[in-house]
């Protein structure tokens, strides 16, 4: 449980000060470091701005039946359950409500889609109320974490299924969407995409333009994760509160990945007041592990097989083994939008459960979390610091967002 109650908040805070004090972080042996990232992993409230698991329960369907509510608590599969989330020390993983572009074609454009995975992410709490909560505000997240639960606050990935009528923005919102990624891999109604070459609307269309002011009135977090370069500089124009990256990554140290983000941009997002959350997918943490991991998709897909596939596990273990990637790079990605736009705009956004177990050494589920608290108090990033990285930064633009909405 989260200590939050004043004397005992205080009692820990200066216990915690009083560590400090005693034995600057330089000072300490590596066991008092990690004991100490593990104390701060559970002193803060940590937010992960992006976690894929209702789109694993969807791919296997046995996940629905009688088993699943004890799979949601220990699981020997994916990044995430709640065991390993409360020994990581997090509190609201944003649950993505993942509409693949395949989805775009259907005549709802994949709204029935968003509403099943927005109902599966609801009866989580239903049926396991003492580990987990709905979260729509930070002050939720805030009472959740107090009671030792887990929130559960959702981002809608794709905005597709909001369809050509702006009424579905706030149908979202009334559903518990906080947070809409524009796109996805593909062009649609709304906006391009990083992941397409065709470029139909040259950046947001007249409707998308309307969809983030929508969006803005409402009280909808804009994710700019996954637009192209246009949209994203069209919506920095035209927004009037701050906006997110819910898992994006530095185009500084993976130049041929246009997903992610170059200088410019996470000074444009700065100046937005806005906050990227670091993805953690090896391919857009480094170049090399992205081209590899490239050809060995396309090698999967010759011989049938998807990431998830437990076949393709021999295949996904032999990349990672040829192109490590450790926690160090995560760490390097939130020291590069530091020292762009400062601690203030940079948090977690991991994409866990969506990257197919391609994940840094020593930073593979949601349980990892205190070794990149550790890696990140060597480099010299204090308590205060470490508050904002973890979670404040987030919801700061989340709080603001809903500050500035009108109901």
């Amino acid at each position: 449980m989260k200590i939050f109650s004043t004397i005992v908040f205080v009692g820990f805070a200066c216990g915690i000060l009083s560590c400090r004090e005693k034995r600057p972080v330089e000072r300490m042996t590596d066991a008092e470091l990690k004991k100490y990232a593990m104390d701060l992993a559970h002193h803060n409230i940590i937010i992960d701005g992006h976690v894929d698991l209702p789109y694993r329960i969807m791919e296997n369907q046995s996940r629905l039946s009688g088993e699943y509510p004890g799979l949601l608590i220990h699981s020997s599969e994916g990044d995430f359950d709640f065991d390993r989330a409360k020994k990581g020390g997090v509190d609201a993983p944003f649950m993505s409500i993942y509409v693949p572009s395949i989805y775009q074609q259907r005549s709802d454009r994949g709204k029935s889609y968003a509403d099943t995975l927005i109902n599966l992410v609801k009866a989580m709490p239903i049926q396991l109320p003492d580990q987990f909560a709905l979260a729509n505000s930070p002050e939720e997240v805030r009472r959740n974490a107090r009671d030792g639960k887990i929130s559960l606050p959702m981002g809608m990935e794709n905005g597709a299924p909001i369809g050509d009528d702006l009424k579905n923005v706030q149908y979202f919102f009334e559903r518990g969407i906080r947070y809409i990624t524009l796109t996805h891999r593909r062009y649609n109604q709304i906006c391009g995409s990083s992941g397409d070459t065709t470029d139909y609307h040259q950046g947001l269309s007249p409707f998308g333009r309307a969809v983030v002011k929508e969006m803005n009135r409402v009280g909808i977090m804009v994710d700019i994760s996954h637009v192209d370069d246009s949209t994203f500089y069209q919506v920095m124009k035209l927004t009037k509160v701050p906006c997110i990256a819910s898992h994006s990554s530095c185009k500084y140290f993976a130049p041929t990945v246009k997903r992610d983000m170059t200088d410019d941009m996470i000074r444009e997002l700065g100046e937005n007041g806005g906050v990227v959350l670091i993805n953690f997918y090896t391919g857009f943490l480094d170049s090399t592990a992205n081209q590899q991991s490239k050809k060995m998709e396309a090698l999967l897909e010759q011989k049938g097989l998807k990431l998830s596939d437990s076949s393709a596990r021999p295949f996904i273990n032999q990349l990672k083994k040829d192109y490590p990637v450790d926690i160090e790079m995560v760490a390097n990605h939130i020291d590069h939008v530091v020292k762009l736009i400062g601690v203030d705009h940079v948090g977690f956004g991991s994409d866990f459960d969506g990257v197919g177990g391609f994940l840094p050494t020593d930073l593979e589920d949601v349980s990892k979390y205190p070794n990149l608290i550790y890696v990140l108090l060597k480099r010299g990033y204090t308590d205060e610091e470490l508050e904002k990285i973890c979670g404040g930064n987030a919801m700061r633009v989340w709080q603001q967002v809903l500050d500035a909405a009108h109901h």
